[in-house]
């Protein structure tokens, strides 16, 4: 991680937001059609409430434990019994059968870039940009994405560089901002969550 505030700190805005506190290290993930599944249920909802919801959800399991074969057998109904919506419930079902058709469950993404990462699981209904994003940050580790759609980025971003967040160029001027983080814009993004956060 050294080398990484190192670099970071380099941005003078960025630095005293790198020294207020830890964060963690990416860990990859063994279970990207879980985490997708996850991030679907937990979107556009206060962290309080996903949880509520995504423990309802896991109780449905007999070991609390996401078996998308049994996703595929449950009706949207069942699922909206414990608090998903009926898209939500649709999008959670279109992972499953995406991951068991095509073989994904021990997939080994390494030899993929982002962008084919991206190319590929957005095939799936349901899922965008934003929440494959998430998924290379959180899930596999990836240290260089830079989700300039993400509401919280652009908040701490406007924020700490007195930016205009009604602007039309405003993600452009993100993106440019962003590429003296490289190659680890992952990390400068969980720096300003935990600002936005604080």
């Amino acid at each position: 991680m050294k080398n990484i505030i190192t670099h970071l700190s380099k941005d003078h805005k960025l630095k005293p937001i790198i020294f207020s506190g830890d964060i963690a290290k990416l860990t990859l993930s063994e279970n990207i059609c879980n985490d997708l599944i996850k991030s679907v249920v937990y979107q556009q909802l206060s962290t309080k409430a996903a949880t509520t919801i995504f423990n309802r959800f896991l109780d449905i399991f007999p070991k609390r434990e996401i078996d998308p074969q049994m996703m595929l057998k449950f009706e949207i109904e069942s699922l909206r019994a414990v608090g998903l919506s009926k898209q939500k419930a649709s999008y959670t079902k279109n992972i499953s059968a995406y991951f068991i058709e095509n073989n994904l469950f021990n997939q080994d993404w390494s030899n993929h870039s982002d962008d084919d990462i991206i190319r590929k699981l957005t095939e799936i209904k349901g899922v965008g940009v934003w929440t494959v994003q998430m998924i290379l940050i959180s899930s596999l580790a990836r240290e260089d994405v830079f989700p300039d759609g993400d509401l919280g980025i652009q908040k701490s971003m406007g924020g700490l560089y007195n930016l205009d967040l009604e602007s039309k160029d405003l993600r452009k001027k993100m993106i440019k901002l962003s590429e003296k983080w490289r190659p680890f814009r992952s990390y400068a993004s969980l720096y300003l969550w935990r600002w936005l956060d604080k």
